[in-house]
Order: C-alpha cells, then structure tokens, then sequence
C-alpha cells in the first residue's frame, strides 16, 4: 500500500507544481511549453483517480474494521497509542488523496481556460491582419 500512497503523493505535487508554473505571471515566454507539456501529461495524470479511489476504499474499510477502546481501561497505553496513529495516518492519507483529486481538478481547469485564451488571441490577431 505505501507504494500507492507515494504514487498519489508524487502526483499531486507535479500537478501543484505545474499549476503553479501555469498561473505564476512573467512566464509568458515559457507559458506555450508549459501548457503543451501539461496537457500532454494531463491524460496519464488521470490514472490518479482509479488509484484515489481504490485508497478511499480501503480508508474505509481500515476505519470500519479498525478496533476501538470504548473505556479508557479496556485498553493497554500502547493499543490506544497505535489507535491514535492509526487515526491520525487515516485522516492524513484522506487529506492527500482530496488533494490530489483537487489537483487535478484545478490543474484540467485552468490548462483548459489558458488554451482557450490563446485559441482567442490567436482568432484577434488572425482578424486584425484581415482588417
């Protein structure tokens, strides 16, 4: 499972990565590569969703499964200190996999909205020569 968890994890710093090069302003000369390589790379990136998915699952079922100490004595300190780590993974891993969801999300969005606008200033320019 760890190998899935880095894999998220690695995706979702290359997509906050990318958007971040996409939307920083005074890179207009490198905007036209960023956005050939992003959208080039938007469809493996789309993986990260099955792999999102099959995590929240197994989130789920760690949660349903996971043994509680439902008296502060039924418990020794070190199965309620593992209870507590395990909470804690569960909570972080959860907060991972919703960024990397919303990464890709906000990532898709904006190479979307920036191709858009270079297709119209293209059209601006093409109706400026004809004029």
């Amino acid at each position: 499972m760890a190998l899935e968890w880095v894999a998220v994890a690695y995706a979702a710093g290359a997509e906050a990565i990318m958007l971040l090069l996409l939307t920083l302003p005074g890179l207009n000369p490198l905007r036209s590569g960023l956005l050939s390589v992003t959208k080039t790379l938007l469809k493996p990136f789309f993986s990260i969703l099955p792999i999102c998915l099959f995590l929240v699952m197994d989130i789920y079922w760690k949660y349903e499964t996971m043994s509680s100490c439902k008296t502060l004595n039924s418990c020794s300190p070190s199965e309620n200190m593992r209870h507590q780590k395990s909470t804690i993974k569960s909570q972080r891993n959860a907060l991972l996999v919703a960024a990397a969801l919303f990464f890709y999300w906000l990532l898709y969005s904006v190479t979307k909205l920036i191709d858009r606008v270079e297709q119209l200033q293209i059209q601006i320019k093409r109706s400026t020569k004809n004029d």
